[in-house]
C-alpha cells in the first residue's frame, strides 16, 4: 500500500488575502510563497510555517500596496478620489429620495404609519448596497490594483470616522457617544471594501475560466 503524502495546508485567512491583493499578471508570487511554506513546514513544523506565512503575507500586501502606488499613482489617487466624491452622491440619494416621496405622499404615509417605519428601515440596506456600488466602481476603473484603490478609500473612511469621534469626545461637553452611530459608520469602509472584493474575485474568475477554455 502507497502512502499518500499530505502537505500541509497555510492559513486560508492570509492565503485569501494574498489572492485578493496579488495582481492577476504575477499570481507566481503566491505560487512561489506557497513552495517556501511547504519547505519550511516540513523542515521546521507546520506552526513554525504558519506564522512564517503570516509575517510573509503582511510584508507581500505592504509591498504591493506601496507598488500601486508607485507603478500608477495619479490613476490610483484618481480613482480613490473619484469614489470619495461617488460615495458623498450615492450616499445621499436614499434620504434625498426618500423626502421627495414623503412630500408627494405625505397624506398616503399619515394612513400607513407602519409602511413608513418600513421604509426608514430599508434606508440602512439602500445605504449599504449604495457603498458596495461604490467599491465595486472604483476596483473597476483601477485595473490591477483593485483592492489597493478600494482599501485605501476605506482607510481614508476609517480615519474619518476615527477622527469625528475624537473630536465628539473632545468637545461633547459630556454628551454621551452613540456608540450605534458609531458602529454603524463602520460598516461604510466595509462595504467599500466587499465591493472591491467581489470585482477582483468575478475578475479572477473569469481568467481561470478563460486559462481553462
Amino acid at each position: 500500500m502507497t502512502t499518500q503524502l499530505v502537505f500541509p495546508k497555510p492559513p486560508r485567512l492570509a492565503t485569501r488575502l494574498m489572492d485578493l491583493f496579488t495582481p492577476l499578471e504575477e499570481e507566481s508570487i503566491v505560487g512561489d510563497l506557497l513552495e517556501e511554506y511547504s519547505q519550511l513546514a516540513s523542515k521546521s513544523g507546520v506552526e513554525f510555517a504558519r506564522r512564517w506565512y503570516w509575517r510573509q503575507t503582511a510584508k507581500t500586501i505592504a509591498h504591493l500596496f506601496a507598488a500601486g502606488f508607485r507603478i500608477a499613482p495619479w490613476s490610483t489617487t484618481a480613482a480613490v478620489v473619484g469614489g470619495f466624491l461617488l460615495l458623498r452622491f450615492v450616499s445621499a440619494l436614499p434620504e434625498q429620495l426618500l423626502n421627495v416621496i414623503t412630500d408627494r405622499y405625505l397624506m398616503f404615509w399619515s394612513a400607513h404609519f407602519q409602511a413608513y417605519l418600513s421604509v426608514l428601515n430599508g434606508m440602512a440596506v439602500a445605504h449599504f448596497i449604495g457603498l458596495l456600488f461604490v467599491g465595486a466602481v472604483v476596483a473597476l476603473v483601477s485595473k490591477g490594483r483593485e483592492m489597493v484603490a478600494t482599501m485605501t478609500l476605506a482607510l481614508v473612511l476609517c480615519a474619518l470616522i476615527v477622527s469625528a469621534f475624537v473630536w465628539v469626545g473632545m468637545h461633547g461637553a459630556h454628551r454621551p457617544i452613540d456608540f450605534g452611530w458609531v458602529l454603524w459608520s463602520c460598516a461604510d469602509p466595509l462595504a467599500i471594501a466587499i465591493g472591491g472584493v467581489i470585482v477582483r474575485t468575478r475578475q479572477s474568475g473569469a481568467r481561470t475560466l478563460a486559462s481553462a477554455g
